[in-house]
């Protein structure tokens, strides 16, 4: 799996159309926080318990196809990692991971989007 930055990830996307880019968060964090544009929701761990959906790998089989590119996004990049390193096992060629993620790490302030990330370099994204 290879880490990608934010900034390279959007301009892999635009050169490769044909790559399926995954927010892996959770369903709330998707809503609530904003995702990038283009980005499908396929949640890799949601709550009440966060355990690992165990419809992942299905449902990233069907956006996927057969030999398409993945690229996933979380909220920091350790999420999406867990889930790539997934997918890989399971048969995926060419998986990317956005490293620090949609909110990036935090700040000494314990706030996020302040140092890094898809936010923070100013990527498009939106709230729905």
């Amino acid at each position: 799996m290879k880490q990608i930055t934010p900034k390279e990830t959007h301009t892999y996307l635009q050169s490769h159309p044909e790559a399926v880019f995954i927010d892996c968060r959770s369903e709330i964090e998707y809503l609530f926080v904003g995702h990038p544009v283009g980005a499908i929701h396929i949640a890799w761990q949601d709550g009440p318990d966060w355990d690992v959906n165990p419809d992942f790998l299905g449902h990233a089989r069907k956006a996927a196809s057969v030999n398409r590119p993945v690229v996933l996004i979380c909220r920091s990049g350790r999420r999406s990692a867990d889930a790539g390193r997934y997918l890989e096992k399971h048969g995926f060629p060419e998986v990317y991971n956005v490293a620090h993620g949609f909110e990036g790490d935090m700040d000494e302030q314990r706030h996020r989007s302040t140092r890094n990330g898809w936010r923070f370099d100013g990527l498009p994204w939106e709230q729905t």
